[in-house]
């Protein structure tokens, strides 16, 4: 059951997939098509799911479930997983490689390697200001107050002197 993403309560569960470049707005109007198919018929061992999704920075696709009505099972998880696999194949695109790091450059959004971003740490070349995507929250209220965060907020921090 599809429902505005700002009607979901701050407790929803997250998930956060971000691409390693950004989406066409052909590709954004597709992918968005395909994920109101998908939680219109998303459920949770025929129980339907009430859920929404988010996209931002042309990038960032956010799926949100309440567990409140039901929670989400292994199958409805994979069925997910295996949703955002077809998406990769389709745009050609990684969602679910969590090794990299996401991180605003001004306005822009840059993609790279964990292992670029802690050269880059130590080059101060990205500072503990420099706002990061923790896609590690877990609910919507963590995703509004604490996804986009300077990096002395998030797990980031760890590689900042």
């Amino acid at each position: 059951m599809l429902v505005p993403f700002n009607e979901l309560p701050d407790s929803s569960r997250v998930w956060i997939y971000q691409s390693n470049r950004s989406f066409t707005d052909l590709e954004l109007e597709e992918i968005t098509s395909n994920l109101e198919n998908f939680i219109t018929q998303w459920t949770a061992h025929g129980a339907d799911l009430k859920a929404s999704f988010e996209i931002k920075y042309k990038r960032f696709i956010t799926l949100a479930l309440d567990q409140q009505l039901n929670a989400a099972t292994g199958c409805s998880i994979d069925s997910s997983v295996k949703f955002i696999q077809d998406l990769e194949k389709k745009y050609n695109v990684d969602l679910l490689d969590k090794m990299n790091v996401s991180y605003k450059q001004g306005e822009f959004v840059a993609y790279k390697t964990l292992t670029d971003f802690r050269k880059m740490a130590k080059e101060k070349a990205v500072s503990k200001n420099t706002i990061v995507f923790n896609n590690l929250v877990t609910n919507k209220g963590e995703y509004i107050s604490d996804w986009e965060v300077p990096a002395s907020d998030s797990w980031h921090n760890r590689f900042l002197n």
